[in-house]
C-alpha cells in the first residue's frame, strides 16, 4: 500500500495539461535572462551610431542655453524635450528587451495566457510562509547559482582584460581609428566570452528546470489509477472517445474501398465493397459497407478508382446485415457473390 502512495511515476498528459492551465510550466529564468541580455547587447551594438548621434544632438541642445536667461517656460521646455528625446532614444532598446522577454518564455513553453498565477491566494500573502520561502533551500540554491554565474563571467572577463592590457604599449604605434577598432574588437571578445558563460549556465538551468518540473508533478500509482477512473467514468469523455473511434474506423474503412473488386448496392440505401484475394483468403471479404450517405461515399470512391458497381438489392442487404467489416462472407452467400464476381471478372477480361 505504501508503494502505491510513493510518487514514482511520470505525470500523465492530463496532469501536465492541468498544471499548464494553472500557469505551472517549466520556466528557466536563466534562459529568459540570457535571451534578453543577448538581444539587448546586439541591439546596442547596431544602435551605437544612432545613440552617439542623439547624444551629440542633446549636447548641442543643452549648450544652446549657455548665456540665456533661464525662465520657467524654458525649464519646462527643457524637461519636456529631454523626456521626449530620452524616450525616443531608449524606445527601440526597451521594445527589443520586452520582445526578447516574451520570446524567451515562448521558446520554453509556447504561447500561454492565464491569470491564475496572479490571483491573490492566502498562502502567497501569509507572512510565515513568505519567510519560509525566503530561507528555503530553493532560494539558497538560486542565490548560490547567481553568485557563481556572475563570478565566473566576470572572472573570465577580467582575465581577458588583463591579457589585453599587455598589448596597450602597441597602441602608441597605431592611428586613432586603428586604436578605436582595437578597443571595439577586444570589447567584443570580452562580451562574447561572458555571454558564452551565461549561455552555459542558461543551458544547464534549462535542463534542470525541466527535470525539476517533471519531478514536482510526479504521481503515485494510486493517483494514476484514480485519474484513470475519473477520466474513463466521465460520460462526455466516453462519448468523445467513441466518436473518435468511429471516425478513425470510418477513415480506415474508406481507405480500403479502392482495393475492392466490386461494390454491391441496393442501389440507393446500401453499398458493400467486396475483395477476393485467392492468395490470402479462402472466401471473398467485406472490406467496407455503409447505408445512405456512407453508401453514396463508397460508390463515389468506387467510381473514382474505376471499380465496378453492381446493383443486387437482396444480396446487398444480406451482406450488410450478416457480415462485419474485414470478415469473410458466410458459406450460404458463396454462390450469389461468386456469380457477381464472375460477372465483374468477365467484364474486365480477367476470365
Amino acid at each position: 500500500m505504501a508503494d502505491d502512495m510513493e510518487k514514482t511515476e511520470d505525470p500523465t498528459p492530463k496532469k501536465l495539461q492541468d498544471a499548464r492551465k494553472e500557469g505551472n510550466v517549466p520556466k528557466s529564468m536563466e534562459t529568459s535572462g540570457f535571451v534578453v541580455l543577448f538581444v539587448a547587447i546586439i541591439v546596442i551594438i547596431f544602435y551605437l551610431k544612432y545613440i552617439t548621434y542623439y547624444l551629440e544632438k542633446f549636447y548641442m541642445y543643452y549648450t544652446s542655453f549657455i548665456g540665456v536667461e533661464i525662465t520657467k517656460n524654458i525649464v519646462f521646455e527643457i524637461v519636456l524635450k529631454s523626456a521626449l528625446n530620452f524616450f525616443i532614444l531608449l524606445a527601440p532598446l526597451l521594445g527589443a528587451v520586452v520582445l526578447a522577454g516574451i520570446l524567451g518564455n515562448v521558446m520554453q513553453f509556447g504561447f500561454l495566457f492565464t491569470v491564475k498565477p496572479i490571483i491573490p491566494k492566502f498562502e502567497k500573502i501569509n507572512p510565515i510562509k513568505g519567510i519560509k520561502r525566503l530561507f528555503s533551500l530553493k532560494t539558497l540554491v538560486e542565490g548560490i547559482k547567481m553568485t557563481l554565474k556572475v563570478s565566473v563571467a566576470f572572472g573570465v572577463g577580467a582575465w581577458l582584460f588583463m591579457k589585453f592590457l599587455e598589448e596597450i604599449p602597441k597602441l602608441e604605434l597605431m592611428s586613432f581609428f586603428e586604436q578605436l577598432k582595437w578597443f571595439e574588437e577586444k570589447a567584443l571578445i570580452i562580451i562574447s566570452a561572458m555571454l558564452a558563460v551565461f549561455l552555459v549556465f542558461a543551458a544547464i538551468d534549462f535542463i534542470y528546470q525541466r527535470y525539476s518540473y517533471k519531478k514536482s508533478l510526479r504521481m503515485s500509482k494510486q493517483e494514476i489509477k484514480d485519474e484513470y477512473k475519473q477520466t474513463e467514468g466521465n460520460p462526455e469523455i466516453k462519448a468523445k472517445i467513441r466518436q473518435l473511434q468511429r471516425e478513425m474506423a470510418k477513415k480506415r474503412m474508406m481507405s480500403e474501398v479502392p482495393k475492392a473488386d466490386v461494390v454491391i448496392t441496393n442501389p440507393t440505401h446500401y453499398a458493400v465493397a467486396i475483395r477476393y484475394d485467392k492468395t490470402k483468403d479462402e472466401a471473398p471479404r467485406v472490406i467496407a459497407k455503409g447505408v445512405d450517405n456512407l453508401a453514396l461515399k463508397i460508390k463515389e470512391i468506387a467510381r473514382e478508382h474505376d471499380i465496378m458497381i453492381v446493383e443486387n438489392p437482396p444480396l446487398a442487404r444480406e451482406l450488410y446485415k450478416l457480415v462485419d467489416i474485414d470478415e469473410l462472407i458466410p458459406q450460404k452467400l458463396y454462390k450469389a457473390v461468386a456469380e457477381v464476381l464472375a460477372f465483374v471478372y468477365k467484364a474486365k477480361g480477367k476470365v
